[in-house]
C-alpha cells in the first residue's frame, strides 16, 4: 500500500490553488507572549523572526485569552477533572462545568437554554442536521460565513429548498419568502450577526418585521437563525451582540467562545425543546468528545467578566479604540466600511498594492490579513483590521503612523 500515486494527484492540486492564487500561505508559529507594559498593549513574537508583533487580526476582541482569572479556573478545573472528558456526552462524558456553560451562556444571550459544541461550525452544522427535514426551506444573506453553507450541503438540503437574498438586501428577503413553496412545513432565515470580512450587522430586527405577515402561512412557522459569533461579546451596549444593537432577537442563536470570550467551543442557544431535538439529533454533538473542563471553566469566567463592570469598562475601551482607528484612517484618506464593530476592513481595491501593504505592515510589525482576488472579487482587495480591547492608543497611533508612510 503506498500514498506515492495520491500525492502525486495531491500535489497538483495544490499547484493548481496557487496558481488559482487561492492558496493558504505557510503559518506562521506565535512562540512568545509579551504581556502589556506602559503605554504598548500586548506583542507577539514569531518563529524565525526577532521582532515583536502587534497582532491586528485577532478575534480575541476583550482580550480575555490571558486573563488570569479564566488561566486560574481552567487550571483549577484541570485538576479536579484531568484534561479530557474520556466520552461522548451521552456515554457519562458530561461534567459539571458542561452544564453550568451552558445555564450560563444562555441567560447571557437571553435564551432558556442552551447547548456547547466544539465549535460555532459544529453548532451550525447541528442546528441543521436537528432542525431540517424534507418540508423545511432555508434562506440565507448572500454573505453568510462557509459554516451555514456546509451546514446545508450536510444536513442534504436540496436545491429546491434554499434560496439566497443579496446581502442585507431587505426586499430581496422578501421575494424570497413570496417564493416559498406552498407545500413547505417550516422555513428557516439563516444569517451572520457580524459579517467576518465586512464588520457591517444584519438588521435583525427589520428581519424580524419583514417575517411577521408570514408566521401562520407554514405549519411550523418562520424561524430566524443568527450565527453571531463575531458579535457575542463584544458588540452592542452591553456586549450581547447583534441582537443587542439591532434591539431585537432572534428566535435561535448561534455563537463562539473562541472569539469576545477569549476560550474555544460554540454553543446553539434557543428554547428548551429545540435544545433537547439538538441534543437527540445533531451528529456533530453527539459524535464527539465534548469541550474538556478547563475549556469550560475558562468560558465561565469570560462570561462572568463579560457581565461585570470589568467588562464593561473593556468594552468601553475597545469601543473608544474602535473610533480612533476608524477616524485615523478616514483622516488619512483611506476607504473603510462604516460601522461600530471592531473588525474594520481597509478598501484597498487592488490585489499586488494588497499584498505589498500586508508584507510592509509585517516588516513593520504588524500582524494583518489580505484579501484579494480570487478569494473576493476584483475591486474589492481589502486588509481586515481587528481591534482588543488590549490595544492601547499609543498602539492605534503607532499602526497609525505605519499605514501613513506607505506609498
Amino acid at each position: 500500500m503506498s500514498l506515492n500515486q495520491l500525492d502525486h494527484s495531491l500535489k497538483q492540486e495544490i499547484e493548481a490553488l496557487k496558481a488559482e492564487g487561492r492558496a493558504k500561505a505557510p503559518e506562521r508559529v506565535i512562540v512568545g507572549y509579551i504581556p502589556p507594559t506602559g503605554e504598548k498593549g500586548p506583542r507577539y513574537r514569531l518563529k524565525g523572526s526577532g521582532r515583536e508583533f502587534i497582532r491586528m487580526n485577532s478575534n480575541s476582541y476583550l482580550s480575555l485569552s490571558n486573563h488570569p482569572e479564566a488561566i486560574e479556573a481552567a487550571d483549577e478545573a484541570t485538576r479536579n477533572f484531568g484534561v479530557g472528558p474520556g466520552a461522548v456526552r451521552f456515554i457519562d462524558g458530561t461534567f459539571s462545568y458542561h452544564v453550568a456553560l451552558e445555564e450560563r451562556v444562555a441567560r447571557f444571550v437571553e435564551k432558556p437554554a442552551a447547548k456547547i459544541f466544539n465549535s460555532a461550525y459544529t453548532a451550525n452544522c447541528g442546528l441543521a442536521l436537528a432542525i431540517s427535514n424534507k418540508n423545511t426551506y432555508w434562506i440565507g444573506d448572500q454573505l453568510n460565513h462557509n459554516s451555514i453553507i456546509r451546514a446545508m450541503r450536510i444536513a442534504n438540503v436540496p436545491s429546491p429548498n434554499r434560496a439566497i437574498y443579496d446581502h442585507n438586501d431587505m426586499d430581496g428577503l422578501k421575494k424570497c419568502l413570496d417564493a416559498v413553496p406552498e407545500h413547505m412545513e417550516r422555513v428557516v432565515i439563516i444569517f451572520d450577526g457580524v459579517f467576518s470580512m465586512r464588520g457591517d450587522c444584519a438588521p435583525i430586527d427589520k428581519i424580524v418585521q419583514i417575517t411577521e405577515p408570514y408566521q401562520g402561512k407554514f405549519k411550523d412557522s418562520v424561524i430566524t437563525v443568527v450565527d453571531d459569533s463575531h458579535g457575542i461579546g463584544a458588540f452592542g451596549s452591553r456586549g450581547r451582540g447583534a441582537a443587542d444593537h439591532t434591539g431585537k432577537q432572534p428566535d435561535v442563536i448561534i455563537g463562539t467562545f473562541g472569539k469576545a470570550f477569549g476560550v474555544n467551543g460554540g454553543f446553539i442557544a434557543a428554547s428548551e425543546t429545540l435544545i433537547e431535538a439538538v441534543r437527540q439529533k445533531a451528529d456533530t454533538y453527539i459524535y464527539t468528545n465534548p469541550l474538556s473542563v478547563a475549556d469550560c471553566a475558562a468560558g465561565l469566567k469570560a462570561i462572568d467578566i463579560c457581565d461585570s463592570p470589568e467588562g464593561l469598562r473593556r468594552l468601553k475601551h475597545l469601543k473608544e479604540r474602535v473610533q480612533q482607528f476608524r477616524d485615523g484612517i478616514a483622516d488619512l484618506g483611506l476607504e473603510s466600511i462604516p460601522g461600530p464593530h471592531p473588525i474594520v476592513p481597509l478598501l484597498v481595491r487592488d490585489t499586488a498594492k494588497t499584498h505589498r501593504l500586508v508584507q510592509y505592515l509585517f516588516d513593520r510589525g504588524v500582524l494583518v490579513v489580505g484579501l484579494t482576488f480570487p478569494v473576493v472579487p476584483r475591486g474589492d482587495e481589502t486588509i481586515r483590521f481587528q481591534i482588543n480591547a488590549a490595544h492601547t492608543k499609543a498602539d492605534i497611533d503607532e499602526v497609525l503612523a505605519i499605514l501613513s508612510e506607505f506609498k
